[in-house]
């Protein structure tokens, strides 16, 4: 059986153009809708997509200044990228959705059926950000966002920590790639980043207050240990430790992570 052809579309929104990937072959089925983590886009996702789309209406949004997505005039949260994802999606004109979220996207998930719980069936996420105040302020401090110099200490930094986090198998190629997504809002490129430390404050409420089977797949990558912590704020859900997985895994292990998300849906992880 041949992959399902990715096309990209973009989609007129209130937040201005939006950025997707959709992979429509099983256009009847209920869509599964990707989000990314950051600072990257759903380029990361797209080893995933051929995967899952054999089985699977796909679609993947890039968040507002993250991809080809518009780049807003001022961060608007993780609430905002939630209500833009929303956006999109009415512009294609979908149902029902399932979501996946990784890292970022997680939070995006949750707030997008803390937004409109009756749109969203069933979730997994990806790791998950559950931080202490003085983790959570080591974060914001770790991820300030670096000037321009002609020394290039901004792209020195990213590539530091890339190098620093990568997970078994990642390639210098993989990792070239995601520099290059890192770095596509200019000034704006950590406003993902700092979405994501600033919600986490409200992500453990919100996601306790959701009735959704919620599956949490927990790679070994740099939020592993605080993603142990999610267990107690799951009403419907289940946490599975993946340590063979580490940072890039859904581009070096497409296939197993593909199965893992579609066994979720179907309640036999």
């Amino acid at each position: 059986m041949t992959n399902a052809k990715i096309k990209r579309q973009f989609v007129d929104t209130e937040f201005g153009q939006m950025h997707c990937r959709v992979a429509d072959e099983f256009s009847n089925e209920k869509p599964l809708v990707c989000l990314h983590q950051s600072p990257r886009s759903s380029r990361e996702f797209i080893p995933f997509i051929e995967n899952v789309s054999q089985q699977r209406h796909v679609i993947c949004v890039d968040n507002p200044g993250h991809g080809e997505s518009v780049i807003p005039d001022n961060s608007i949260g993780i609430e905002g990228y939630a209500r833009a994802v929303w956006a999109t999606l009415d512009g294609l004109g979908v149902g029902q959705v399932d979501l996946v979220g990784y890292h970022t996207g997680s939070e995006v998930a949750v707030e997008m059926a803390f937004q409109r719980p009756k749109d969203v069936d069933q979730i997994v996420l990806i790791s998950a950000l559950i931080a202490t105040d003085a983790e959570r302020e080591k974060f914001i401090s770790d991820f300030q966002p670096v000037p321009l110099d002609e020394e290039g200490s901004r792209f020195k930094r990213i590539w530091e920590n890339a190098i620093h986090y990568r997970g078994p198998s990642v390639t210098l190629e993989i990792l070239a790639s995601s520099l290059a997504e890192s770095v596509r809002a200019g000034d704006a490129y950590e406003w993902g980043h700092q979405a994501a430390f600033e919600y986490s404050r409200v992500f453990p409420e919100r996601l306790q207050s959701l009735s959704h089977r919620v599956t949490v797949l927990n790679p070994k990558d740099m939020l592993y240990e605080y993603t142990k912590r999610i267990a107690p704020y799951l009403v419907n859900g289940v946490v599975t430790d993946h340590p063979e997985w580490g940072s890039g895994f859904l581009e070096t292990d497409p296939k197993g992570a593909s199965e893992a998300v579609l066994k979720a849906f179907t309640g036999t992880n």
